[in-house]
């Protein structure tokens, strides 16, 4: 490692162990993500940082600022260094822009408002921020590269037959419903197991229309989404459901999709999503939830081989 890397190391510690109190503690440039912050954006960030973020957020970027008590989900700790909702793989650190837009936009359902301030300091905020965590400045970990959503190859025309496949792909192929609910039936499911994959699932009861709380990698765990009940965070358009899809969410159990899936089947599932998220809090969505609820018990056709 460099002389200037090892000072910059050095000087992010000293900042990790005390918090930075000044707005002109910062003297020299620092190498973060890759890239070398001039010592007057990070002081523009932290005077940023103190105004807008540390009553969620902490005076040390722990996620534990006066506000923070009792919001749930928990206001991020940035010391971590992981981010959820970034357009890369996950296990990359998120682009400069990912965080723009989080900010920005804010996160629905959450305390995480969207913020309107200056370019100068959305970006002196963000490079602030990184000064939390040492992964910025760890020249083994690297931004990822920006995954985009490209051509949707439904549109409105096909959008119904997009919805239909994205339902065999959620409850079976990719198994969305192995954290997040089933919306249809048992035998349904069944049946879209041995199309897409030639086994139909015979494990189904009660449980697959329920959330559980998963563990994650952020010091909590973390409760799936029901599409028809809460609001999804990172955005609701067809084009965002995809965008999360394909990257994934970043310290959880839902993985990168991009390059395991096609697009098209991406999109397909999107497309799905969204139609859950379109009948959320009405009346369609609560007597889907009471068919499903009062299905007679599951027994599996006689014919099961290769069941699962």
């Amino acid at each position: 490692m460099s002389t200037h890397k090892i000072l910059s190391a050095l000087l992010v510690a000293l900042i990790l162990a005390g918090g930075c109190a000044n707005s002109d503690d910062f003297k020299e440039a620092i190498v973060l993500g890759g890239q070398e912050v001039q010592p007057e954006v990070l002081n523009l960030g932290h005077d940023t940082y103190i105004a807008y973020c540390r009553a969620c957020h902490g005076v040390n970027g722990d996620g534990k600022g006066p506000a923070s008590k009792g919001l749930r989900p928990p206001p991020r700790d940035f010391r971590q260094g992981v981010f959820k909702f970034a357009n890369v793989e996950t296990g990359y650190l998120p682009r400069d822009e990912d965080l723009q837009r989080i900010v920005r936009h804010g996160l629905g359902g959450t305390a995480m408002l969207p913020w309107d301030i200056s370019d100068d300091r959305l970006d002196a905020v963000i490079q602030y921020i990184k000064t939390f965590s040492e992964l910025w400045v760890d020249e083994f970990e690297e931004v990822g590269e920006e995954i985009v959503a490209g051509t949707d190859p439904f549109g409105a025309a096909r959008r119904d037959e997009a919805v239909e496949m994205g339902k065999k792909l959620y409850h079976a192929l990719a198994q969305c419903n192995s954290c997040h609910p089933s919306y249809i039936s048992y035998q349904e499911i069944y049946d879209a197991g041995v199309e897409m994959t030639g086994s139909g699932n015979t494990d189904l009861g009660p449980h697959s229309y329920a959330v559980e709380l998963k563990d994650s990698d952020y010091d909590s765990k973390l409760l799936p989404p029901d599409f028809t009940f809460h609001l999804v965070r990172s955005g609701e358009s067809t084009e965002a459901i995809f965008l999360a899809i394909a990257s994934g969410i970043g310290g959880t159990a839902m993985p990168t999709w991009k390059g395991s899936l096609p697009d098209d089947q991406i999109w397909a599932m999107a497309y799905y999503v969204r139609s859950l998220i379109e009948i959320r809090d009405t009346s369609e969505a609560l007597a889907l939830k009471q068919r499903l609820r009062n299905q007679p018990a599951w027994v599996a056709p006689a014919d099961t081989d290769g069941g699962r």
